[in-house]
């Protein structure tokens, strides 16, 4: 991976502490209950009030500069062309670990950015619905292997975002059940002319140029408009990891229908042993081969402390 010299003259990244980052969002500011709070949170990860208003409602603003000149930019090359198209959905990408907190990032910017004085119409897909089915993951030999690039159906989410960019008004995704551990057959996520679509999950600023391939290659972040990633070290990654298996094993796992069932009865100390041993010999290679070095294709990337929370926000220069 390409490391970047600490001097920001010479990378192109600029950094900003937390500190300084909350002081940027000026004025704007939304109205949240606490039961939006507590619908946005996320097991073993807290969410505050203040994180909501320090580190997120400056990143919705920037976000929305960045929709806002999209549109401006689509207005005026409509009108070089003669061409009045009807403006595309923007797409914002939002990538990083298992465990490091995505799913918390995206449910809270769908919410801030469908809050805009327009209200714009926020989709939230996650890619977990273009894996393949267990029975084909099985076939091939690579249930173990389930989050890793060759997991997915990249076709069919290049084929989704495609149909999203080109204008189609109804687009139909799959859906994933964490608590059956597989892709819910005949269930399908309904979107319908969205002003804004969010992209989560591990995969989508991977580039997987292993394979021998003729002709032109298309990746999912090609088609993004704007690119997160969530980051953490690999050892507070592990451990959000195994507290949330423990959080599990006493909540989704205990239901006879989850996918999980099996681990419901270890104890504390055979549930840390087991949680460990998937984070090494599944997400800990998938991090460092595949995930990690995605990190320095994205637009921003938030970096978290052992807490959760936000402590540094880089992002690419223009």
């Amino acid at each position: 991976m390409i490391q970047f010299n600490n001097n920001e003259q010479y990378s192109p990244f600029i950094g900003i502490e937390r500190k300084r980052w909350r002081e940027l969002n000026g004025s704007i500011s939304y109205n949240l209950s606490n039961e939006d709070i507590g619908s946005l949170n996320a097991m073993n990860e807290p969410l505050t009030l203040q994180e909501i208003q320090e580190i997120y409602f400056p990143l919705s603003h920037l976000l929305n500069i960045h929709i806002n000149e999209a549109r401006q930019l689509h207005s005026e090359v409509s009108g070089f062309l003669k061409d009045r198209t009807h403006k595309l959905p923007f797409i914002i990408g939002i990538a990083g670990s298992v465990a490091a907190g995505k799913s918390t990032t995206a449910r809270v910017l769908q919410r801030l950015l469908s809050l805009a004085p327009d209200k714009p119409q926020v989709d939230l897909i996650t890619t977990d619905g273009f894996l393949y089915p267990n029975s084909v993951l099985e076939s091939r030999g690579i249930l173990n292997r389930k989050g890793f690039p060759e997991s997915y159906d990249t076709r069919r989410l290049i084929r989704f975002l495609a149909d999203i960019k080109s204008g189609k008004k109804e687009i139909s995704a799959p859906t994933y059940s964490h608590l059956e551990y597989d892709i819910m057959e005949g269930q399908n996520q309904l979107i319908s002319s969205p002003d804004i679509v969010i992209i989560e999950g591990i995969n989508v600023l991977q580039v997987n140029l292993s394979k021998q391939h003729k002709g032109p290659r298309i990746f999912v972040s090609d088609f993004f408009d704007y690119s997160i990633y969530v980051h953490s070290n690999e050892q507070n990654l592990q451990k959000w990891y195994v507290d949330r298996f423990l959080s599990l094993r006493d909540t989704a796992f205990k239901k006879a229908d989850s996918y999980f069932h099996k681990y419901a009865n270890l104890d504390h100390k055979e549930s840390i042993s087991t949680a460990t041993s998937i984070w090494n010999e599944i997400n800990k290679p998938n991090l460092l081969k595949n995930i990690l070095p995605t990190r320095y294709r994205a637009n921003l990337i938030l970096e978290k402390d052992v807490n959760h929370l936000i402590k540094r926000i880089s992002i690419r220069k223009i």
